[in-house]
C-alpha cells in the first residue's frame, strides 16, 4: 500500500557556476524529541554521537555533483556518493561514501576504506528552530557554495568549491576556435567582466562583438562597465549613454535605469581622476 511517509522524500538541485549538485534525502521531523547526543535522562537521543547518521531518513541520502569539486581543501572527483555523518557534541565528521547499496546508514556493513573523502567540521548553534532536517545552499556565486544542514538549533555548513575558471578557459578556447559569433565574444567579455579578469581582451572582445553584431543596449552596457573598469570613465560614460538610448527603444527601463546611475557615478570619478 502507498501511504504518506512519516519522513518525506526531497530532491535538491543547485546550479554553482557551470556544475550542478542534486541531493536526494528524507526529512524526518523533530516532533518535540532529542535530535542529537543524549535525552536528559541519559538515553540516547535520535542522533548519539559517536555513531553514524545516514543525514535525514529511510535511505541513505546522495548527493551527485557534475563536474570535479573541492569539499573544503579535499579534491573530489565527479559523481554520486552517499552522505553520512558522525556527529559529536564539539565536532562533526563528514563522510562522502562510495558504496552506494546500503539502506539507511548501513551501520553493519559501512566500511570507511570505502570512504572517498571524510572531513571534520564544527556544528554551530542557531537562533531559529527547525522541525523537519533540511538541506539547503547559500552563499552561491560562480565558483562555490555552502551546503546547510538545519536540524533543531544545530547547524552544520560544508564549504562546496569547483574550478568555474578552469571550465570557462576550456570552453572560450573552443568557442573561438569554432566561427566564434557576436554573441560569443559579447558573452565571453561579459564573463571577464563580471569576473574582473582579462579586461584589455574583455575590451577586444566587446568591440569585436558590436562590430559583427551592430548596436545592441547589452553590447554597449558590457562595453562601459569595462572601459569603467580600465578607468576611461569618459568613454565609459559615451558607451553607456549609447546602451541607456537603446533601451529607452526598447522599452528596457531598468536598463535605462542601471545606465543612469553608472553615468552620474563615472561622471563624479571622472572629475575625481582629473
Amino acid at each position: 500500500m502507498n501511504h504518506p511517509k512519516a519522513s518525506p522524500f526531497a530532491r535538491i538541485e543547485q546550479e554553482v557556476g557551470l556544475s550542478k549538485i542534486t541531493v536526494e534525502y528524507s526529512r524526518p521531523s523533530a516532533k518535540g524529541r532529542t535530535l542529537f547526543g543524549n535525552q536528559p535522562n541519559g538515553a540516547p537521543g535520535l542522533v548519539p554521537y559517536g555513531r553514524i547518521w545516514r543525514v535525514g531518513a529511510n535511505e541513505s541520502t546522495k548527493i551527485t555533483f557534475s563536474t570535479n569539486v573541492i569539499i573544503g581543501d579535499n579534491s573530489l572527483v565527479k559523481g554520486t556518493y552517499a552522505l553520512y555523518a558522525f556527529p559529536n557534541e564539539n565536532k562533526w565528521e563528514i563522510v562522502f561514501h562510495k558504496n552506494l547499496t546500503h539502506w539507511g546508514d548501513g551501520r553493519k556493513n559501512y566500511d570507511p576504506n570505502e570512504d572517498a573523502l571524510r572531513i571534520a567540521l564544527l556544528p554551530t548553534e542557531v537562533k531559529d528552530f527547525q522541525e523537519s532536517f533540511l538541506i539547503s545552499f547559500d552563499d552561491i556565486d560562480h565558483n562555490g557554495t555552502l551546503m546547510n544542514w538545519n536540524w533543531g538549533t544545530t547547524q552544520i555548513s560544508i564549504p562546496i568549491h569547483f574550478d568555474t575558471k578552469a571550465i570557462m578557459k576550456v570552453q572560450i578556447a573552443d568557442k573561438l576556435s569554432n566561427a566564434p559569433s557576436a554573441q560569443t565574444y559579447y558573452e565571453i567579455a561579459r564573463y571577464y567582466q563580471e569576473q574582473n579578469i582579462h579586461t584589455n581582451e574583455a575590451k577586444e572582445y566587446v568591440e569585436r562583438a558590436i562590430e559583427l553584431g551592430g548596436d545592441t543596449y547589452y553590447f554597449h552596457r558590457v562595453r562601459s562597465l569595462i572601459l569603467a573598469d580600465l578607468k576611461m570613465f569618459d568613454e565609459a560614460i559615451t558607451a553607456a549613454k549609447i546602451s541607456m538610448k537603446l533601451a529607452e527603444k526598447e522599452g528596457k527601463d531598468e536598463f535605462v535605469r542601471l545606465n543612469q546611475d553608472n553615468i552620474a557615478h563615472w561622471k563624479a570619478l571622472s572629475l575625481i581622476k582629473k
